[in-house]
Parts: structure tokens; sequence; C-alpha cells
């Protein structure tokens, strides 16, 4: 669908998850929040995981996350599917079955309320593939639109997956692969056609449901979604939560078509390259290590796969299922003793 000649791009400082304040930055400020002291909250904010988790009864608990962001490609329909899909990941990646949402959105005066309708209509679409029901939302004034939603799930809380229970001998496995903020910046800056954009949208709108009910199957208690933070930084509050150190193999880690490439002719958003300079503080690369890789692996991605830390002996099972369900796993390092990342 047309926007009156206007591109939704055009109208966002920064697109996508790379709007995201940064990690470093996001963790100064939590520090200086109380954090709840209710019994009742199971996982809050305070290890940057993916959601939070409230129980209500012994055998059950909400796991609840909020999620929303700026137009990250052109077509209002598809900006609708992929915040919707982003926003739902939160919840997979705990374990958890979204079940309600509520749309957030910000919009423009200026801008033909059709448009809105149809950034929504591409959210309820996800919705319903997803089961999850919207129950309504909220929306402001705005000359940026945003778009998103506050999901609710159920988690059976003696099986929820933090990022806090890597543990040595674990396998890395990340579920899509990476360069959604590459393409897309260079969509917006006209290095590429928006046909060009068709394999990340569909990675984009593709749910992490599937991924979820693998991890699960394969007994996984560590797993997040890599966003906005890249790889890097998501993987980073993995080993600091879990108290361990990561080995990622450059090589076996998945790149888009293209991406490395336009990465090299400076094709990285203004979030990814804050990105690398937040991630060099707790990141070792061996000197062979290409410059575009490295930076590749902070690139800020928008509604990624799912990274698990699996048990040795359950990663073919997990990866077996995972390429049943048509997605392309791949193990790209390990977890060991120690701290922060090594890239080798």
């Amino acid at each position: 669908m047309q926007t009156g000649g206007i591109r939704l791009t055009e109208l966002a400082r920064c697109a996508g998850c790379a709007a995201k304040l940064g990690a470093a930055e996001l963790r100064e400020v939590m520090a200086r929040v109380s954090p709840a002291t209710d019994a009742r909250v199971l996982v809050g904010y305070g290890g940057g995981d993916d959601a939070g988790v409230f129980l209500i009864a012994p055998n059950l608990a909400l796991v609840q996350s909020v999620d929303f962001f700026t137009p990250i490609v052109d077509d209002p329909y598809d900006f609708g599917r992929i915040a919707a899909t982003n926003a739902l990941s939160d919840i997979y990646a705990m374990g958890g079955r979204p079940l309600t949402a509520l749309n957030i959105a910000a919009f423009p005066e200026t801008l033909d309320l059709a448009t809105l309708s149809v950034i929504l209509d591409g959210g309820a679409a996800v919705a319903r593939a997803a089961g999850v029901a919207v129950l309504g939302g909220h929306t402001i004034k705005d000359d940026e639109p945003k778009y998103g939603m506050a999901v609710t799930g159920t988690i059976d809380p003696r099986r929820i997956v933090t990022n806090a229970a890597a543990r040595p001998g674990d396998r890395l496995v990340l579920t899509k692969p990476l360069g959604t903020g590459v393409l897309t910046t260079a969509a917006k800056r006209g290095a590429i056609a928006a046909g060009d954009l068709r394999a990340a949208i569909a990675w984009m709108t593709t749910l992490n449901d599937a991924a979820a009910r693998a991890m699960l199957a394969s007994d996984v208690r560590c797993a997040t979604d890599v966003t906005g933070f890249g790889l890097l930084g998501h993987l980073g509050n993995v080993v600091r939560a879990s108290g361990v150190r990561a080995a990622i193999d450059a090589g076996a880690v998945p790149f888009m078509d293209g991406v490395l490439d336009l990465i090299a002719h400076g094709m990285l958003s203004s979030g990814s390259q804050h990105n690398a300079v937040t991630h060099a503080a707790f990141t070792t690369f061996a000197g062979d290590v290409p410059e575009r890789v490295r930076l590749g692996l902070s690139d800020a991605q928008t509604s990624g796969g799912l990274l698990v830390a699996v048990a040795p002996e359950r990663t073919e099972e997990l990866c077996a299922a995972l390429r049943s369900a048509e997605l392309v796993p791949a193990v790209i390092g390990t977890i060991e003793p120690g701290s922060g990342i090594v890239v080798r």
C-alpha cells in the first residue's frame, strides 16, 4: 500500500529495533530504579531477560513483555507484521505461550488514517496465526510513527527459560541468519531495491513459536532472542547473567545474502555502530576475524531468531527439530568457564 508518496522509513530517525536505547545506557538507567520485591515475581528486570514472569498458581505463571518501534520497511502491512512478530518473540524466548496482546501505536496527523488501519491489520494477521487475541490498545499523536504490542502469555514456572542458566559445555544454536539491520539500512539509503528485502522480511515475519517448542522438547533452560542489541549484545547478557564465557566460531555464524558486502560499503545503522563500541568492552576477537564479520555480529536485528544454549548431547536433537520446522539452525559456539565473549 502507498502512503501518499511518503515512505514510512523516511519519518523515522532510527528503524526497527535499532531505535532501542543502548544496552549500557539502559543498564545505567535501571540500576537507579528500585527492583520489584514481590515474592511472586519469578523473573524481573534485574537480569535483562526477555520478559517478566509472575506466579499466579503453583503450576501457572504469567509471562509478559512489551515491544514497539519505528518503521523498518515502507509497506505498512509488512511493518505491522514485523512489529507484531517481534513483540511475540520475547514470550517464546522464555518458553511461554502468548495468549493476548494490546496494540501500542503512535501516528502522525499528517498521514492518512487508512495507513494506520493497514499497520494494525498486519499486526492482527500475525496475532491470528499465533493464536493470540488482540484485546485493544492505545494510540497517541506523534510525528514519528511507532507500532508494537504488549503481550501476555502463560508459562510453567518449573520450565522457565532464562538468560541466566547457561552452563560450561553447552552449545550455542542460532535459529535465524543475521543481517536485517544492514539490509533495511541499505534499503533506506537507496543502496538496494525494495525487492532485495524479500528474504529479510520473510525472516522478520517468521514466528519463533516452532523454535520455542523445539527448545522446550530438548529440555533447554537458557535462551534469548536476538534483536536490537545484536548477537554479541544479547549473548553478553547471557554470559553476564550466567557467570560464564561464550566462544563464537565466526565462520559458523550465518548471514543473509549480500550482508557482509554491504557492511564493507558502510551500510551499518547508527544503532549497530553504537552496539559495536559497547560490545568491545567484553568481546575479544581473534586477529583473523574480518572487520565486516566483527561489525555484523553487532548488527541490530529486528525480529531475529532465538539464541539457545543447549546441552551437547541434545544439540543434534534440537537442530533436527528446527530443520523439520523449516528453520536453518546453526551451531555457532560453546559455553566455557570464565567471562565475556571470545570470537575465534
